[in-house]
């Protein structure tokens, strides 16, 4: 997957030539540093570089910080022993949060994004001194995952990767490569056109979806049509190529 085909590239629809509808307008705010404590559910606030000179995955978005929140909540002893790998993750926002609130290794967090990501990722980890617990990579969806990558990882972290529909079918790709029989995605988006649809649409038919029902703040960010599932491999063979039919 190209830098050009990026989920969240500000001049993504530039070099398709795509309508609009393809890529809904997002607010987007300068670059800077922002202190994120989730609420108070972090003792010590991430220090977190947002630059958006690579496309709008540079910086924060209110899916990341629901889908931290949750896990911090909910699954904060849960993780231990369990390889994880956040797609999709800008500036490392919710791999980077998780690293630092819950109970998590011996393996690091893995925070992948595609290769002009990587450098404000690395920054992010720095700047939380977290390079023991978090190892930023390149991972572009639908290409092969690379050795260096854990296959088949017990968590997968996404949150706002529901954004450039040409890219649903290769996200679609990338999660049938990675969930294995025991792997599960943690998936937060913000529905913000009917497009969006199209891939719950897409992942129904590939994976076994359920919809958190544990979040205390579910009710909030439903107003704002903020929806985390649970998505896991169906028992038996997957179907690619049906799945993104």
């Amino acid at each position: 997957m190209s830098d050009s085909s990026r989920p969240g590239s500000v001049n993504s629809n530039d070099t398709f030539n795509i309508s609009e509808s393809l890529v809904p307008p997002r607010e987007i705010k300068a670059a800077g540093q922002s202190h994120v404590s989730f609420d108070g559910l972090l003792q010590r606030p991430l220090l977190l570089k947002e630059d958006l000179k690579e496309g709008c995955g540079g910086q924060l978005w209110p899916a990341g910080m629901v889908l931290a929140k949750y896990l911090l909540r909910r699954h904060n002893s849960t993780l231990v022993n369990k390889t994880i790998i956040e797609l999709g993750a800008g500036g490392g926002l919710v791999g980077l949060g998780i690293a630092s609130g819950c109970k998590i290794g011996p393996s690091p967090i893995y925070i992948t994004d595609q290769a002009p990501m990587l450098p404000l990722m690395e920054a992010n980890i720095s700047l939380n001194n977290l390079s023991s617990t978090v190892q930023a990579a390149v991972l572009d969806w639908g290409e092969p995952v690379s050795d260096n990558i854990p296959q088949h990882p017990d968590i997968i972290l996404a949150a706002d990767c529901v954004y450039f529909e040409p890219a649903f079918p290769l996200l679609i790709s990338t999660l049938h490569e990675l969930l294995g029989a025991n792997s599960v995605c943690y998936f937060c988006f913000k529905k913000r056109r009917r497009a969006d649809l199209r891939f719950l649409k897409m992942a129904k038919k590939a994976f076994q979806l359920t919809e958190i029902s544990d979040d205390p703040d579910a009710e909030i960010y439903k107003r704002e049509n903020i929806f985390v599932y649970a998505i896991r491999a169906k028992s038996g063979p997957n179907k690619a190529t049906e799945a993104t039919s």
